[in-house]
């Protein structure tokens, strides 16, 4: 009003003055609103759940609305450190309406989980940037379970099922998000076995003053039901009686609901459709089924390309036909095509020398031609009409290299056939033909086939047969595919060759990996156990000898084994070094020092009198028996998707010293072991892609006296020769820092 009458009794001042006195008496009480607002919904900077003792504090954050100003992403960490900025940082503020809510939905998840006396007192502390909640949690003591009675048809439920399926205990807290599990348990455990329409009902008593509950379950069965009718809607282009083909569902059969859950999970693996559903059935005993289908495209091609600083230039392209000729087959074509440009590239900045330091290679230069790969595979679903079967044939044909050290040419094909023997449950019987040819130097073949001498490098570097027969067996038990809190997996392969099988290479082979896992009900933290076993027994070759294929040997130490090792360093290894490293060095004047006298004979000279061991190479050999074992605990962090490991990584890998398990008498004499027990700790950040992990392991003082191989001219000719004494390996890591072993890599250990 005074801007008004200002405007009445000054009609001569100008209108800019007169404006802008109106606008000022205008903008005052908006101001005055903001900072009101600011000041009832001020940034929360910091919250603080206290006196959480029985249930998850990280799941108890989740159930409530109010928030702290936190980091978008683990990306942005470093930037939220200096900056506040809303492009690194997401804000959260205080709505007093729901910190009000928050208290009943706190209550309320205590409730559910036996603690029906919780309370929750809240503050809230203010500062200069912002404002800290506090929500201060008195548990109580929980109602607890003092009585179970469950009625079940006993001809239905084994008492082995029952106390599987009886997840809630007697003494222990009224939980009645397990209580709930515990019934669609019981209800999934009989529609498995045909009865679709169980009911399983549940009562409560709570005597509130003792703080007891007795629990009753009654299950009913219900009619045994059965699948009818299949209706098809949505295909074009896919016939009716293929998607038929995939189901494990059939007209007539018990109507179960793996066997419904298969048959989804078949129509989205063969890749035909974007979206396949079978929707709730109709009926009471007989059940009518129909399956809506979106077809995706039939053909899919792709061409890609690249660099490494190895590989030099790369380029590859796939195609995918689907349906080929109908009936599901899935035909794959794929081709690569590696080391373009490497004549150019090679050895200039940032590429590097892939040309080996090994007399006993002829023509350095083939490891500049380009590399390549190639496979036609063809693969039949539903085979023979049963849709457990799978089969596949598949050719391929490959020129590799590994940098300076092998060239390894081959061609051959491959037959599988796949029954899934129940559900997640897969076992395949496996023929693969190859025929190898590996180019490399004396020392490769001496470090990875164990072979040193010229007369058998010589035959093994003609054409090779590797051509074994394999039975494999998978099952999977696990919640998650790519992060599992629960259950386990399990992999066996078992290997024959021999010259029944057309293999030059002849062997036994056995390998078993399994995983289990454990996650407390109500928490977020994980308990997994790893475990793998191996060995492999030569039967000799078609030369007379027992040499033993490098790819067949076991290896451990990596990001996926004993991780206080690098990749394949725990185990027998041996140390190559040149000549020249080995008679002489340099002060650090850079004066000629003689280490060995070249009057010696090389092989008297001895390897200790060098300090570093960085000057000798370790080169894994890899054994013939493996027993490694596994524990890690993944826990939360205060950092959304951030988790915490602390690990310890066990290993033993051995040469055997024995032709048959006859002349074994004791562990010692099944294998010559290299052993390691390797704590660590981690970090894993939870990505779209999976978790991107980060781990370090503590190498322990281990020191081995390996033996040294080294190579001199004999009579115009290089020739490999081991040294009369072992080198003291293991020595120069002394601090802490020096042993620990970094990992980096995307995806779980195991």
């Amino acid at each position: 009003m005074a801007g008004l009458r200002l405007l009445r009794s000054s009609a001569g001042r100008s209108a800019r003055v007169a404006l802008a006195v109106l606008l000022g008496a205008i903008a005052a009480p908006r101001v005055s609103a903001q900072d009101a607002e600011q000041r009832e919904s001020p940034e929360v900077r910091k919250l603080r759940i206290l006196g959480v003792e029985n249930v998850d504090k990280t799941d108890l954050s989740k159930s409530i609305s109010t928030r702290p100003s936190r980091c978008r992403n683990f990306i942005y960490q470093i930037f939220c450190v200096f900056s506040k900025s809303p492009v690194f940082v997401e804000k959260f503020y205080l709505d007093r309406e729901e910190l009000r809510r928050d208290v009943l939905r706190i209550k309320v998840y205590y409730w559910k989980r036996g603690f029906r006396e919780a309370e929750v007192d809240t503050s809230i502390t203010r500062n200069s940037n912002g404002v800290t909640v506090t929500f201060g949690i008195h548990e109580g003591q929980p109602t607890i379970v003092s009585a179970l009675r469950i009625d079940y048809d006993t001809a239905l439920i084994t008492p082995k099922r029952l106390r599987r399926l009886t997840v809630l205990q007697p003494n222990e807290p009224l939980n009645l998000l397990t209580l709930d599990s515990m019934r669609l348990g019981f209800q999934s455990e009989l529609w498995n076995k045909g009865y679709a329409d169980a009911i399983v009902d549940t009562a409560v008593s709570v005597n509130e003053e003792q703080r007891r509950a007795a629990v009753f379950l009654r299950v009913f069965p219900n009619w045994p039901t059965k699948v009818g009718d299949i209706v098809v809607r949505g295909n074009r282009r896919v016939d009716t009686q293929t998607i038929l083909n995939t189901l494990l569902v059939k007209p007539g059969a018990p109507y179960r609901r793996d066997d419904v859950l298969e048959s989804q999970r078949s129509l989205y693996e063969s890749q035909l459709f974007r979206l396949a559903s079978i929707l709730p059935p109709t009926g009471d005993s007989i059940k009518n089924l129909e399956v809506q289908v979106v077809e995706a495209p039939l053909r899919e091609a792709h061409v890609g390309g690249g660099a490494t600083n190895a590989d030099f230039g790369s380029v590859e392209g796939r195609y995918t036909s689907y349906n080929l000729f109908g009936g599901a087959r899935r035909l794959d074509v794929s081709a690569s095509v590696s080391n373009l440009g490497a004549y150019a590239m090679n050895g200039k900045f940032p590429f590097r020398d892939v040309l080996p330091n090994d007399p006993g290679i002829e023509d350095e230069r083939a490891f500049l031609q380009p590399t390549w790969a190639a496979s036609v595979d063809l693969r039949q679903p539903a085979f023979l009409r049963r849709p457990e079967n799978q089969a596949s044939i598949g050719v391929f044909a490959h020129r590799t290299s590994s940098p300076g050290v092998y060239i390894d040419r081959g061609y051959g094909a491959a037959l599988t056939f796949t029954r899934q023997i129940t559900t997640r449950a897969p076992a395949s019987l496996n023929y693969r033909f190859e025929l190898s040819r590996v180019e490399a130097g004396d020392i490769y073949f001496c470090v990875n086939y164990g072979v040193c001498d010229t007369t058998t490098i010589g035959t093994l570097r003609s054409h090779q047969r590797l051509s074994p027969m394999s039975i494999t067996a998978f099952v999977d038990r696990s919640d998650q595919p790519f992060n599992p809190t629960r259950g386990y997996v399990a992999r066996i392969d078992m290997e024959y060759a021999s010259r029944f099988t057309l293999s030059n290479y002849q062997y036994n082979r056995a390998f078993l990996d399994a995983a289990a896992y454990w996650h407390p009900s109500g928490r977020l933290s994980v308990l997994a156990g790893h475990l793998r076993v191996g060995y492999v027994h030569p039967l000799g070759t078609t030369h007379g000898d027992t040499v033993i294929h490098p790819r067949k040997r076991f290896y451990s130490g990596g990001s996926m084994s004993v991780r206080g090792y690098g990749e394949n360093q725990l185990g027998p290894r041996v140390l190559t070094i040149d000549p020249d490293s080995l008679r002489f060095d340099t002060d650090p004047d850079g004066n000629l020092i003689v280490l060995c006298a070249p009057v010696i004979p090389i092989t008297q000279c001895n390897p200790n009198v060098i300090e570093k061991d960085k000057r000798f190479q370790p080169r894994p050999v890899g054994g013939t028996s493996l027993l490694e074992g596994s524990v890690e605990f993944r826990f939360p962090l205060q950092a959304p998707k951030l988790f915490g490991a602390v690990f310890v990584d066990a290993g033993i890998v051995g040469e055997s010293r024995l032709g048959s398990f006859g002349a074994v008498r004791n562990f010692a004499d099944l294998i010559g072991v290299t052993a390691a027990i390797t704590p660590g700790f981690g970090v894993r950040y939870n990505s779209p892609v999976g978790p991107i992990r980060v781990d370090f392991g503590y190498q322990p003082p281990l020191t081995e006296d390996l033996i040294v191989i080294t190579n001199e001219n004999r009579n115009g000719q290089e020739v490999l020769v081991p040294l009369n004494q072992t080198r003291r390996f293991g020595l120069d890591k002394k601090t802490l820092l020096s042993r620990l072993v970094l990992h980096f890599s995307i995806g779980q250990a195991y």
